[in-house]
């Protein structure tokens, strides 16, 4: 597949990428080439290829389903701009 300046054109416009007309012909070239890699890529043989997510092969990271309040509130509300009686305060929404 080859791209000539016109077609970039019109990529470039459905792209919503203003592109000069001197950098056409170039950008042309650019995108054959990516095309032609593209292109070698499919000359791989992927047969009995596992899909991966990632290089090293790592089950996710899991902790147990535990609902508790962190164990130290005092540190929890360090950062709190207000805290009173052991709580976070907002500011009020309804008068």
């Amino acid at each position: 597949m080859s791209l000539d300046s016109k077609t970039v054109a019109n990529i470039a416009t459905l792209a919503r990428i203003r592109v000069p007309e001197a950098d056409l012909p170039g950008l042309a070239q650019e995108l054959n080439g990516i095309m032609t890699w593209i292109e070698q890529l499919n000359e791989v043989d992927t047969k009995g290829v596992q899909p991966m997510s990632g290089v090293l092969a790592r089950d996710m990271p899991r902790r147990p389903g535990v609902v508790n309040d962190g164990g130290d509130p005092n540190r929890v509300l360090a950062n709190a701009p207000e805290p009173a009686h052991g709580f976070f305060t907002v500011p009020k929404v309804v008068e």
